[in-house]
């Protein structure tokens, strides 16, 4: 059998009436970087807490290192770098007290990166858990995960609620894992970091796997506004040779469109006039994938 470091069979998982994910088929490789990309209530952390056995399953299987979720998650827990979305710490413990106590049980007794890795993220490891702000804890819970160096790391939001700093910082750390060949899975809602970030793309709906998309691909027809003021009067004319823009308005000197994939053609076009201001905003989530696979295939 082929290995993977995750793999998921038909897995199902329902609250009473209301449907947390069906029939999921999830294939992780060793060394790449996955994400599960949808938006609130698609089902992103119920995948999270089977993988790590925080919650079983209605049916299906799920496997960890070739390892059975529900069978052997102490082995996994034991292998896998990893943050919940209801991760707890120990309160009374300081900073620093905490990655002891957890290097101790992976057998780790250097805490050198760590401590370089904390004072990154802006985290005093002097202070005690039960003093720190949310985002504070949540770095301290990545220090501890990217510290053990492990096969694979499992994360779920990681850098929601970060500062932009910290989620550059996160984003650095994902790929300084990957290059050591370690395999990334984890959950956003943030198109962008995907994009960036991934090597394949899971898109969720409504707790359904609708299309597992490569993360180039995903880059390639990216959407946003754009919205460019002129010091001088500019003509439709001139914008509408390019290909890959629809939604093009005009009102005085102010051009507005929507542009799919790069930019550089509409930028190369306006740098023959002189630019006074210039706007670009990515589009959200739901209107990224509705326009990707059909408002009728991706509506809430």
């Amino acid at each position: 059998m082929r290995y993977f470091a995750i793999r998921t069979e038909n897995l199902t998982k329902n609250y009473g009436r209301r449907r947390g994910i069906e029939n999921l088929i999830l294939e992780v490789e060793p060394g790449e970087i996955y994400g599960l990309l949808g938006p609130d209530n698609a089902g992103k952390s119920t995948v999270v807490r089977l993988l790590l056995d925080y919650s079983r399953p209605s049916s299906g299987t799920a496997y960890v290192l070739g390892m059975d979720c529900f069978r052997q998650s102490r082995e996994i827990r034991q292998r896998v770098g990893f943050i919940p979305s209801e991760f707890s710490l120990y309160n009374h413990m300081t900073g620093y007290d905490f990655l002891r106590h957890m290097a101790r049980q992976r057998g780790l007794n250097d805490l050198t990166q760590a401590c370089e890795m904390a004072e990154r993220f802006a985290i005093s490891l002097n202070r005690r858990i039960l003093l720190m702000q949310p985002d504070e804890k949540k770095k301290l819970g990545l220090v501890q995960a990217f510290m053990l160096q492990p096969e694979l790391y499992i994360f779920d939001e990681p850098t929601q609620g970060l500062d932009r700093e910290s989620q550059l910082f996160f984003y650095k750390l994902v790929s300084a894992a990957r290059a050591e060949g370690s395999a990334v899975f984890f959950t956003t809602a943030n198109l962008l970091e995907a994009e960036r970030l991934c090597d394949r793309v899971g898109i969720l709906r409504n707790g359904t796997l609708i299309a597992v998309e490569r993360g180039v691909h995903l880059r390639a027809r990216s959407m946003r506004r754009i919205e460019m003021r002129f010091a001088d009067p500019v003509t439709l004319d001139e914008f509408q040779s390019l290909t890959n823009i629809d939604d093009l308005r005009l009102e005085d000197n102010k051009i507005s469109c929507t542009v799919h994939g790069e930019p550089d053609g509409l930028i190369k076009l306006a740098s023959q006039h002189r630019v006074t201001d210039f706007i670009s905003q990515q589009i959200s989530l739901e209107e990224a994938l509705a326009s990707y696979y059909g408002r009728e295939n991706y509506a809430y």
